[in-house]
């Protein structure tokens, strides 16, 4: 049996009931449980030292929209400073409809049996049993919008939504993303604008066959400071100029399709980007290496690589054997790059996906071993040997946890009081939320607000935390706004004593164009200024 998790109170009711919001009762209750909420959060806040002092009038306004149904709640959730997603897979989240108009410009065809995107076997021509992408029928494209995405899903025999989801990629893995992925940063930002973000850390995977071709070469080495001169020695580097140019090229696509710079600049435009190296897990060592040094070696020497990542199944068959070695790979790797930032998808695991054995060390592995700053997912934290002791660890490191509700309740079927969050944010880790792959889940940031709303009974101020955490645990470089980690009540440097609803005096100015993610902090601060007054 799953150990309980420490709930509090204004999560208790289930997330059926909350979902049922079409009705009186249901709307008031849950309206009731934020209003109990807020006022818990508020009084806290008095004594914590919470620089806003509008913090009940918002809560109110968010209170009021709740008690109004689930359609107002978005609205208001909608326009609320966001901050970052630090969580998103780049192909991941654009959704199905670009990448099957992209497959018709393409002239890819559609595989009508698997319902997966292909190469035409000759150009302009698809053999029996294929359609040209850009000519499918209605019923045709709804089927594939379906493939592509967890829209109309319900899990049946044979398919669960863990396995559905992960489909999805392989489906449209005829795409080349050194044609599209400018279009798909367009899209993501543009997205992200309306809904008042201005910072993404982006999860993307270069090409990486010379890698590969390396590994195989040479083989795994227990030695991992021998195999890395090796792979170095045989030019495993090289591929690092293609890769700056194969960003310079994605990011000025993306800024033609914007107009940024141009008077009809697109609000995508004002969105940063940064980009996490992704390194694929289920694969043998050797790869799995030399991949990841390829990663810090880019990180190392290109600045908008801000970080390191492992991606694919944590329950695939190779995550689980080489965990531990992967793990200490990334530990030897750390030591010898130990500027670059590591963010680790780490207990995205739940009861019955795999053996209990594997359930009760990823998470500590990933901080104790490989040094992540920041652990994606962490959702069978308590089935991890000594969770108490973990969470207290994760608290004095000031590790972040990034919250995938959406992916988590797809993907594991965790969801409601089964979601760790509260256990995280009783023990006061930081946490932030994040969409995951919001294409192919079709949800967006806002939708996760909404579900830490509805679901977990979040308030405002712990909406805003999560906000703020999710800067000051960005990888942008330079100084945080925030004198003490964690503690958004006095601002660092020249900028003590500022208020964000008042120019910055000409040091703080100063100081803040020399330091990118203390800038991004006031930005946001300034954000929370206007939200604010519009809810008085």
């Amino acid at each position: 049996m799953r150990p309980s998790l420490p709930i509090s109170p204004e999560s208790a009711a289930t997330p059926r009931r909350l979902r049922a919001l079409h009705s009186p009762l249901a709307r008031a209750l849950l309206a009731g449980l934020i209003l109990l909420a807020g006022g818990v959060q508020t009084a806290a806040s008095q004594t914590s030292g919470d620089p806003d002092p509008h913090a009940a009038t918002t809560q109110a306004a968010m209170t009021e929209a709740a008690r109004q149904g689930p359609e107002s709640l978005r609205a208001f959730l909608h326009d609320m400073p966001k901050g970052a997603d630090l969580h998103l897979h780049l192909t991941g989240a654009v959704y199905a409809e670009t990448l099957l108009a992209e497959a018709a410009q393409d002239g890819l065809c559609v595989d009508t049996q698997a319902w997966k995107l292909v190469a035409a076997g000759h150009p302009g021509s698809c053999p029996a049993g294929q359609l040209p992408a850009s000519q499918l029928s209605q019923s045709q494209y709804d089927a594939m919008i379906d493939a592509l995405s967890m829209r109309s899903f319900v899990a049946h025999s044979g398919e669960s939504g863990h396995d559905h989801f992960f489909a999805a990629f392989g489906r449209f893995a005829a795409l080349d993303p050194s044609r599209h992925a400018g279009e798909w940063l367009a899209e993501i930002t543009h997205r992200a604008a309306l809904q008042n973000e201005q910072y993404l850390e982006v999860m993307h995977t270069p090409p990486f066959g010379h890698a590969i071709s390396l590994s195989r070469q040479l083989g795994l080495n227990p030695d991992f400071a021998a195999m890395r001169k090796a792979l170095l020695a045989k030019g495993l580097d090289q591929d690092l100029q293609a890769d700056r140019q194969a960003l310079d090229q994605a990011l000025a696509q993306r800024g033609e399709i914007q107009h940024c710079g141009t008077a009809q600049a697109d609000p995508g435009c004002q969105v940063q980007l940064r980009f996490i190296y992704q390194i694929l897990r289920g694969a043998a060592p050797e790869r799995v290496f030399a991949q990841t040094v390829l990663g810090f070696e880019a990180a190392r020497h290109d600045p908008r690589w801000v970080g390191i990542n492992y991606v694919m199944p944590e329950d695939g068959y190779l995550s689980m054997r080489d965990y531990d070695l992967q793990m200490r790979m990334l530990g030897y790797l750390h030591a010898t790059y130990p500027e670059i930032h590591i963010s680790l998808h780490a207990g995205e695991l739940a009861e019955g996906l795999v053996a209990p054995e594997g359930l009760r060390f990823h998470i500590r592995e990933a901080v104790e071993q490989a040094h992540a700053e920041r652990i994606g997912h962490g959702v069978d934290l308590m089935d991890e040997d000594h969770p108490q002791a973990l969470l207290q660890e994760l608290a004095r490191r000031h590790v972040l946890v990034e919250i995938n509700l959406t992916s988590n309740d797809v993907i594991l079927g965790v969801t409601g009081s089964r979601h760790p969050l509260h256990a995280y944010l009783a023990a006061q880790v930081p946490t932030a939320l994040s969409t995951d792959d919001e294409g192919v889940s079709r949800i967006d940031l806002t939708h996760e607000y909404v579900k830490a709303v509805e679901e977990q009974g979040m308030d405002y101020l712990q909406l805003k935390r999560m906000a703020r955490n999710s800067l000051e645990h960005s990888f942008l470089p330079g100084r945080s706004l925030w004198a003490q980690p964690d503690q958004y009540q006095r601002l660092a440097g020249p900028c003590e004593g500022a208020a964000a609803d008042r120019a910055a005096p000409a040091a703080c100015r100063r100081w803040l164009a020399a330091n990118p993610k203390a800038d991004q902090q006031w930005q946001l601060e300034q954000r929370f200024v206007h939200f604010e007054a519009a809810q008085r």
